[in-house]
C-alpha cells in the first residue's frame, strides 16, 4: 500500500498565461526533465475567451491564443473575471481532484 502511495502520480491543472494556450504551455513543460514529468499527470485547460489583442508569443507559436478574462484599453476596468473562476472550477470537478496547480503569469504589457 506504501509502494502504491510512492508511485502515484501528483495530478496537476496548469494554466496558461496571457494570450497564450493549454497547447503552448503543455510544450513548454514537455522541455521538463522526463524524470519529473513521469512523476507528474498534467491537465491542460485554455482560458475560457478568446485573446482580444496581439499575443506575446504571436511568430513563435501558433494560434489561438486565449485569455483567462478581459480588461478595458487601460487595464483599468477588468471583465469576466467571475466566470473565469467558475469555468476553472468546473473544470476541477470534471477532471479532478486535483493535487496542486501549475500557472503562468496573467501579466501583460500595457501599451
Amino acid at each position: 500500500m506504501e509502494n502504491e502511495k510512492q508511485n502515484k502520480k501528483l495530478k496537476i491543472l496548469c494554466l496558461h498565461g496571457f494570450r497564450n494556450s493549454g497547447a503552448i504551455l503543455q510544450e513548454q513543460v514537455e522541455t521538463w526533465p522526463q524524470s519529473l514529468l513521469q512523476k507528474l499527470d498534467l491537465f491542460f485547460m485554455d482560458g475560457p475567451y478568446p485573446a482580444q489583442g496581439k499575443s506575446g508569443v504571436d511568430g513563435i507559436y501558433e494560434p489561438p491564443f486565449y485569455e483567462w478574462f478581459q480588461a478595458d484599453q487601460e487595464y483599468k476596468e477588468f471583465y469576466n473575471f467571475e466566470e473565469c473562476l467558475e469555468k476553472i472550477q468546473e473544470f476541477m470537478v470534471a477532471h479532478g481532484p486535483f493535487d496542486g496547480i501549475l500557472g503562468f503569469s496573467q501579466v501583460h504589457s500595457v501599451p
